[in-house]
């Protein structure tokens, strides 16, 4: 079955696990497999609308969770440390990898959660790009039992703000999200207004009917651990649909 899949920030491969802290959260089961991309198109697109993901800077480190990890889309953005375990014939020993969520697997209930269902709830399932499942297992492993972790994210340069829409429709996809990844709330300001709650549309895409050209673009954006983070004056005051600008970033 065929995935839109989106492909993240460089892929980091650690050999050696962190240590718990308050920003790692503990190990948990899960299982993992792998798809090959077949043609360029499969290198965009996805659940949570980030676009090319190798121009948008996420690479391949990326992964499809399934029903029961992928809350609807509040996920998107986040970060998860993978290692493979139990199977000491295809586990790569002292290795993990950092994945962004970008992708949903969807269930498909023709099969058992136990059969081909690999994604059906209640599996906590990854699908990961094969140049990242070959950092941690053989890929003849194919369906391998991992562990999974929550951690920050670390990005480079800004939260990057890429509004679309025509009209009074403005429609903003923010990625490139540091600290918790994803985002829980969204509010945008023009230079006549106050600040304006947007709308999830889906994944991180964020939506509001109002008309804000010809003013400075301002955005407060909160991720799923509380922290909300300010951003004045992103867009000039001349912006344009179809343009990307860099904010502030929040704390890794």
């Amino acid at each position: 079955m065929r995935l839109f899949l989106l492909l993240s920030s460089a892929l980091l491969v650690s050999s050696h696990y962190f240590p718990s802290t308050p920003s790692h959260s503990d190990w948990n089961p899960a299982r993992a497999t792998y798809y090959a991309a077949m043609d360029p198109i499969d290198a965009v697109g996805g659940a949570c609308g980030y676009g090319d993901l190798v121009k948008n800077g996420y690479g391949k480190a990326t992964a499809a969770l399934s029903t029961v990890l992928f809350e609807k889309g509040q996920i998107c953005g986040a970060c998860f440390e993978i290692r493979c375990v139990e199977d000491l014939r295809w586990c790569i020993p002292g290795t993990s990898i950092i994945v962004t969520a970008t992708n949903f697997c969807a269930p498909n209930f023709g099969f058992g959660a136990d059969a081909g269902g690999k994604c059906n709830p209640p599996n906590s399932h990854f699908v990961l790009p094969i140049e990242a499942f070959e950092k941690i297992a053989i890929w003849k492993a194919s369906n391998m039992p991992v562990q999974y972790r929550r951690i920050r994210c670390r990005k480079e340069g800004g939260v990057r703000f890429a509004v679309g829409g025509g009209g009074i429709f403005i429609s903003v996809l923010i990625s490139n999200v540091a600290g918790a990844g994803d985002l829980s709330a969204v509010k945008i300001k023009g230079s006549r207004t106050g600040w304006l709650p947007m709308g999830r549309n889906w994944g991180q895409n964020w939506h509001v009917n109002a008309d804000l050209k010809n003013q400075p673009l301002s955005f407060e954006i909160t991720s799923s651990d509380g922290v909300t983070l300010p951003c004045y004056s992103v867009a000039p005051k001349n912006w344009e649909f179809g343009q990307s600008f860099e904010g502030k970033q929040f704390d890794s």
